[in-house]
């Protein structure tokens, strides 16, 4: 055998909540800090040559910060001393983060972790993550533009896989924007301990309840000759071409892990007997990213996605996730309409970053929160993780009021005229709804209105600068009225408008009605004949742009892009369009947790019983001059109420889909979905894309080999191509995707075939409590979710003009109550 050289890399993995409460797990972490500054102290003060070699990684920035908060200043001057001497490292990433980060927030914070490590004279430029299988390729494009250029991924295989269908191999990961970061494609976080370099660093778990004691150190030590001897010769079966091979290593096995030096005592003794064949050194991060450099190597190089198997979690907490992504929304916006920080506070933008940055952080909840679902520490750490989109949702939202009240947002007052302000926040013309809303206790020019009164004609909106009076619809809200209006603005343009009272005219009754078209009961239910148009009623909705056919047995079965004729459903779906699909496994022959552990990498099992929605009525419940307003009313197992509200657009080919249901709880494994069968025309000729973090790629397509096909984790939602047409659906709350069938099947990897998939049926994966650890099971509740569907063009055929312009339609206009000055008024 040539020599080989083991690399170790210390390290305590960060899960924040998994072991402990959310705020204790940050006291540990900072204790491990100040352990590892008296651990080196003994060493530079001559206490314990037992441990010369001994080093630290942090790894992530959030650690630091943690120990910095709370450090005295003479414990502040040793870690930077510590530091710079290269003996405690510092990785680059923040936190082990899920992809529901999206890039804004993630380049905040790699930002944060470098504006930091910069006062050092030594150079930072590596990264780590563990636990977590999968990044979206956005992240290597963050990481590279704050100056990481080095990453080494530590997989956890209980709930993923590594890609390249190899670990313990380095690549080059090629970024979106041409440039790329070394990455070594590691094996598990702590590996390390399984050589028992130190005593009983494994838990014992393979030696029986007694383990080894001091006394045993001989007996141990042949273990670890075994195991280290054994883990290079099982390296080259498998053919592994280095004569190195990096490992992690903890102070015991455990998530949390306190840091420790004796295993330094192991690896004195090792190198003393057996480091003429197998030498072993710890090294810090940066230190073996140096050395990998260092030495000639051919490594290839890949570019795509890390599709993140981590991402299933966001599933279990649907509530939590729809606050927290209304709080992503609010911070875009807020950052548009305060560009330069100059309007806003400061302290409660920090505070919601720091918020929603710990609600993406990839730990989901206790250990025990499938088995003890009644356990008090359970509810516990479920509570303070949802506090997290809370505390973040309260605190941008609190921000963008700043800024708002800079553009002259009023609070509640009488008598206020009805003057409002319209922004277009965005780099881009908008020409679309805008809405405001009176309640019940506002008036419009010195008069109340009633619920009773038609909600059509007893008001227009009125453009101030222009004079024009702008098309609008006016619906019932839970505290008054809303009103939509379609307006035009530039980038960045400001408009005042004001509502003004109308006496509605007594002839659009329909008592005045044409009886032909419109019975005294006050239901249209004659179908469209030369003269008469019926392009709104139960069997479907005809625009200008779009025509849906319902029916009355499953749902939407046709939705037709008018100006070209193409058909928008995927010719090969199951379901209509915004059906839900149940699933629950049985546990009657084992038990919660077993029964989901034994569905390993599978998120089904082949017993697993599927139900399908079943349409039971539609009604009719608006058409107006902007948008007309269906309900499909479903039953589904599982569930206690399924809804779904269809409002089309009359001036834009774009629906609005609201689906209102009550979950019923369940302590069986659950998945429920949203079907979400759109294509172009073609399924053949249609392109499908996914935006994530701030990239958008193909599925299937643009991804590395051998990650994840089963499913993704989205920022707004997936586009479907042909040609410059453009089909857009957004999922506002419900980031989770699926691709084809919901049948249970092996794991398919991404390879030469995975290509296929892009071409198949989407849904969405609105809910699940499947895997037998840190989910939350309890899916019980009142939810409601929002969904969209945007037919866009760009002439040339880019799909990220359509994703730039279907984002500003979600995030959309601001309209806000506005007393304008006399000034203003005089230009009127």
């Amino acid at each position: 055998m040539n020599k080989k050289t083991l690399y170790l890399i210390h390290h305590s993995h960060t899960d924040i909540g998994y072991t402990d409460r959310q705020e204790k797990i940050s006291r540990y972490h900072v204790d491990f800090i100040r352990r590892a500054i008296a651990f080196l102290d003994k060493i530079e003060a001559g206490e314990a040559p037992e441990w010369v070699g001994y080093n630290y990684v942090c790894e992530n920035f959030w650690q630091v910060e943690q120990f910095l908060a709370h450090a005295t200043d003479a414990e502040k001057a040793s870690f930077e001393q510590y530091v710079e001497k290269g003996l405690i490292d510092i990785s680059l990433t923040y936190l082990n983060l899920t992809e529901l980060i999206d890039s804004e927030m993630l380049h905040k914070k790699f930002a944060d972790a470098k504006q930091y490590v910069d006062q050092f004279d030594r150079s930072f430029d590596s990264a780590m993550t563990a636990d977590i299988n999968g990044f979206s390729w956005g992240y290597a494009d963050a990481m590279f533009k704050n100056g990481i250029r080095n990453f080494y991924s530590c997989l956890h295989t209980h709930h993923g896989m590594f890609p390249l269908f190899k670990k313990q191999i380095p690549f080059w990961w090629g970024t979106q924007s041409g440039d790329k970061l070394l990455v070594w494609n590691g094996d598990h976080y702590q590996i390390g301990n399984d050589f028992l370099f130190a005593p009983n660093t494994d838990q014992s778990k393979y030696y029986g309840p007694e383990g080894f004691t001091e006394k045993e150190w001989e007996a141990q030590f042949e273990v670890t000759k075994e195991k280290v001897f054994g883990f290079f010769e099982l390296l080259e079966e498998e053919n592994y071409e280095f004569d190195f091979c990096p490992a992690m290593i903890s102070g015991i096995v455990t998530d949390n892990s306190p840091t420790s030096p004796r295993m330094m005592e192991g690896i004195h003794r090792w190198n003393q007997v057996y480091g003429d064949q197998i030498e072993v050194e710890l090294v810090t991060l940066n230190q073996f990213f140096e050395i990998l450099r260092s030495k000639d190597l051919d490594i290839p190089t890949y570019k795509g996605d890390w599709a993140d198997w981590w991402a299933d979690g966001v599933g279990s907490t649907p509530a939590g996730v729809k606050l927290y992504r209304e709080a992503q929304r609010k911070y875009r916006l807020a950052n548009k309409l305060d560009p330069k920080g100059e309007k806003g506070n400061p302290a409660k933008l920090k505070e919601a970053q720091d918020q929603l940055v710990m609600y993406a952080e990839h730990t989901w909840g206790f250990h025990s929160s499938v088995s003890e679902p009644w356990d008090a520490f359970v509810n516990l750490l479920d509570t303070r993780k949802l506090g997290y989109a809370i505390n973040g949702n309260r605190a941008i939202s609190d921000h963008l009021d700043d800024i708002l009240a800079t553009y002259g947002e009023e609070a509640n007052q009488l008598d206020r005229e009805s003057y409002f302000k319209v922004v277009n926040p965005h780099d881009q013309a908008m020409d679309t709804l805008a809405t405001v809303y009176l309640q019940h206790w506002q008036t419009v020019d010195d008069s109340y209105f009633a619920y009773t009164l038609p909600l059509e004609g007893f008001l227009e909106v009125v453009d101030c600068q222009t004079g024009e009076i702008l098309v609008s619809q006016v619906s019932n809200s839970s505290r008054g009225k809303k009103v939509s209006f379609k307006i035009a603005l530039a980038a960045k343009e400001e408009r005042i408008i004001r509502l003004k009272r109308t006496k509605p005219s007594a002839k659009r009754h329909w008592k005045y009605a044409n009886h032909a078209h419109i019975g005294t009961e006050g239901i249209a239910d004659i179908a469209p004949y030369e003269g008469f148009k019926h392009d709104v009623s139960i069997y479907g909705i005809k625009t200008d742009h779009l025509e849906l056919i319902i029916d009355q047995n499953v749902g939407i079965t046709s939705i037709i892009d008018r100006q070209t004729g193409a058909e928008l459903l995927h010719p090969a779906r199951d379901h209509a369009p915004f059906v839900g699909v149940h699933e629950v496994t049985s546990f009657k022959e084992s038990n919660p947790y077993s029964v989901r552990s034994i569905m390993g990498r599978n998120r089904k099992a082949p017993s697993t019983d599927r139900t399908i929605a079943k349409l039971v009525n539609v009604k009719q419940l608006e058409d107006g001059p902007l948008y007309a307003v269906l309900l499909l009313k479903y039953e589904l197992a599982g569930t206690g109420m399924y809804d779904v509200v269809l409002t089309v657009q009359k001036t834009a080919p774009q629906i609005d889909v609201t689906i209102r249901l009550q979950k019923i709880g369940a302590w069986e494994p659950e998945n429920l979905y949203v079907t979400l069968p759109f294509t172009y025309d073609s399924p053949l000729e249609t392109n499908c894309f996914f935006e994530k973090s701030g990239t958008i790629i193909r599925p299937g397509i643009d991804q590395l080999p051998g990650t994840n096909t089963n499913f993704y984790l989205l920022d707004n939602g997936a586009v479907m191509q042909n040609g410059d047409k453009h089909v857009f659906v957004s999922m506002k709350d419900t980031p989770l995707v699926t691709l084809g069938s919901l049948e249970s099947r092996l794991v398919e990897l991404c390879d030469a075939n995975a290509a296929k998939k892009n071409k198949e049926v989407l849904y969405s994966w609105a809910m699940n409590n499947f895997w037998e650890t840190n989910f939350k099971v309890d899916l019980s509740g009142f939810y409601e979710l929002e969904y969209g569907l945007y037919v866009l063009q760009d002439a040339s055929g880019e799909v990220q003009n359509s994703v730039q312009t279907a984002r500003n339609l979600i995030e959309g206009l601001v309209a806000i109550p506005y007393n304008p000055t006399n000034e203003e008024k005089a230009t009127f």
